[in-house]
């Protein structure tokens, strides 16, 4: 068998860990886009094909459905945590981030109820640790005398208020409903996005 050379002009670059690292943020994209429109139980073929890879990169970088749902879980959390790290950031701000991931994620309410009610063995840690980690990035702006500084677990609770409110099938109904339930509380919420930088 005779081997031909391709000429070094001609032959695709190898981009290596560039490719890898392109397909892992296309296929956590795709991975929050499905599970908005079809919930957790969408099939993961529908997040391969919805970030142009095949299914084989989807189980290379994600051995199975619990970690492509942590996956997206924890950059829900970590857009979260960068905004409220940002030198000009108010609880606003940040409210507005979260309410944001509420209106885009059920998984992401379901974590933010990660708080152990059902007892301590009902909620994997890896979950309550992400809940944590939102409720010290909105803590963090929280100012003195603010209305959730009432009582310790005024904060979370109004998070939980608003993450059950946040129903509907399109994504307009779920964000009036969010912000409904934010001015009912009374606490002022900015834009809705999923970064604020």
């Amino acid at each position: 068998m005779t081997q031909h050379r391709v000429p070094e002009e001609r032959r695709p670059a190898n981009e290596g860990r560039k490719a890898a690292a392109r397909n892992r943020a296309a296929l956590v994209a795709a991975a929050r886009a499905i599970y908005s429109e079809h919930g957790l139980d969408a099939p993961l073929s529908a997040i391969a094909r919805r970030a142009g890879v095949g299914q084989g990169v989807l189980y290379r970088h994600f051995p199975d459905r619990e970690a492509v749902a942590t996956a997206v879980l924890e950059e829900n959390v970590r857009e979260v945590e960068r905004t409220a790290a940002a030198q000009d950031a108010d609880l606003p701000r940040v409210l507005g981030v979260l309410t944001w991931h509420l209106t885009e994620s059920a998984a992401f309410i379901g974590l933010l109820h990660a708080d152990g009610a059902g007892g301590p063995s009902s909620v994997p840690s890896a979950a309550r640790d992400l809940s944590d980690r939102v409720e010290r990035a909105l803590r963090s702006r929280l100012p003195d005398g603010h209305r959730l500084t009432a009582a310790d677990d005024d904060l979370m609770i109004a998070v939980a208020m608003v993450s059950g409110a946040v129903i509907g099938p399109t994504r307009e109904q779920r964000e009036r409903r969010a912000r409904a339930a934010w001015r009912l509380l009374g606490v002022e919420v900015g834009p809705l996005r999923p970064f604020a930088e």
